[in-house]
Order: structure tokens, then sequence, then C-alpha cells
């Protein structure tokens, strides 16, 4: 339990480092969106290359992964980005965070895996709490923002799903960010010939990389060794952590200020989710 819980946090922390950095990159950097995904998976799939070769020293081994996989976290980081230029970033948590859990409850009552009365609370107290830290960033939405943002959480819905019955977590993560490379290899074409790419600068660029090879290559993987021992309303109630979490980085390394509601809010979240775990046990 105790490698479940490290390994869950961590990856938690990951999605949140996620979503700093590419808020910072679509609104600080001049990159745009398409060219921070394209970076993003090509250098997720350079550094997860790396360590699955120094880990097995055998290169001829088959791809592992799935191109369902592939597909899920393609359309989920294209949808991502897309969807952070016009929505705002409280709304646009509470909508992404929101679909994922819907699809892992939908795909756990499909396979009559219903949660009980106290994990029930848990998950309710945990998602009002949720509502509750972002309500007060929320603006009027893009309706093709919030569309984009839904799409990609069900993307990521899926991708947590496909992940539950992995195996090799360095294997399987690096075959779908493998598989997605082409396809942001044509769309990188596609989008040059088009004129479409903006003058990114240099930050934006390190940006995407630390996303790509850190927050997303490593914390991919990492989530994918979690997710075999988390129930699916689990897996789907744990990631409500992640904007507190971003929200508290911010504080520590953005100076934005502590405030008692986001105190509040994150200490029912952090309950909420305790709750529905220990609940599950």
């Amino acid at each position: 339990m105790f490698r479940t819980l490290l390994l869950t946090t961590a990856a938690m922390v990951a999605f949140a480092a996620n979503s700093v950095l590419n808020r910072l990159a679509l609104v600080e950097t001049d990159i745009d969106p398409m060219t921070f995904t394209i970076v993003r998976i090509v250098s997720g799939a350079v550094i997860l290359c790396l360590i699955l070769a120094i880990r097995d020293k055998n290169i001829k081994k088959p791809l592992a992964g799935s191109f369902y996989g592939a597909g899920s976290l393609l359309f989920y980081a294209i949808a991502f980005s897309f969807a952070y230029v016009k929505l705002g970033a409280g709304l646009g948590a509470l909508v992404l965070f929101a679909s994922v859990q819907l699809t892992m409850m939908a795909a756990a009552f499909m396979e009559g895996e219903s949660p009980g009365p106290i994990e029930a609370i848990g998950i309710v107290l945990a998602f009002g709490a949720f509502v509750y830290l972002v309500y007060p960033g929320l603006s009027t939405p893009d309706a093709l923002s919030m569309f984009a943002m839904i799409i990609a959480g069900v993307s990521w819905g899926f991708y947590s799903l496909i992940g539950r019955g992995s195996e090799d977590p360095i294997a399987d993560t690096t075959g779908n960010f493998v598989r997605a490379t082409p396809i942001v290899a044509i769309l990188a074409i596609y989008f040059t010939i088009a004129g479409q790419f903006s003058n990114f600068d240099q930050e934006g660029l390190i940006y995407a990389i630390l996303s790509g090879a850190l927050a997303s290559g490593v914390g991919y993987a990492i989530w994918y060794a979690a997710l075999p021992a988390l129930a699916r309303t689990t897996a789907g109630v744990v990631q409500l952590t992640v904007p507190a979490i971003a929200a508290f980085g911010g504080i520590l390394f953005l100076g934005e200020a502590l405030t008692l509601h986001f105190m509040i809010a994150t200490a029912l979240v952090f309950a909420g989710v305790i709750i529905a775990t220990l609940a599950k046990r």
C-alpha cells in the first residue's frame, strides 16, 4: 500500500507540474499550442526510449504499449493545449478532472464496480471541495475551448483505464509515446506548410521539453505503475487533488497568495480522497 501511495503522489505532482508548465508556456511565451504539443510528445518519447534502453540494454524487444494508448495520449495532449489558450485555469481544471472522473466512474459502473456508501461520501466531499476550490476563478466559457477540454478529460480517462492493465509501465508508456511521434511529425509538416506555427521562443521550448520529458514521460510511467493497484473510482477521485497541488506550487514558486479559501478547499479535497481511498481497502 505504501508503494502505491508513493507512486500515486508522485504522479499527481507530475500532473500538477504539467498544468503549470503548459499554462506558463501558452500564456507567458510565444509558443503556440500545436508546437508545444509536438515538442512535448517528441521529448517524452526521447527520454523514455533512453530510460528503457538503459534498463533493458536490448533495443530489439517488441514495442510495448498500444495504438489505443497512443491515440488517447495524443487526443488528450492536443485538446489540452488548445483548450488552455482561452479557457480560464479554474474552469479548465474543473472541466478536465470532472470529465476524467466521470469517464472512469462510468467504466467502473459498467464493469459492476460501484462505490460503497463511505466511498461515495468521500467522492462527493472531494468533488464538492474541488468545485469550491476552482469556483472563484470561473469565467464565461469559450464553447470550443470547453469542448476541447472535455475531449482532453475523456481521452485522459481512457488512457488511465488502459494503463490499469499494464505489466511494464515504462515499456508501455514508451510505446505509447513512440507510436504518437509519427503522427505529430505529420502534423508538424502540415502546420509548417500551412504557416500556422508561431515565432516561438527559447523559454517556450524549454517549458515544452520539461513538460514532455519529465512531467509527461516520466510522470505517466509512474502513473501506469500505480494504476493496477487502484480501483477505477479511486483512480478517478485521486486526480481531483491535482489542481490543489498545482495551486500550492504556485504559492511556493510563483509567489501567489496563500488564502483561507485555498486552505479550506485543499483540506476538504484531500479529506474526501482519503475517505474514498481507505473505504476501498
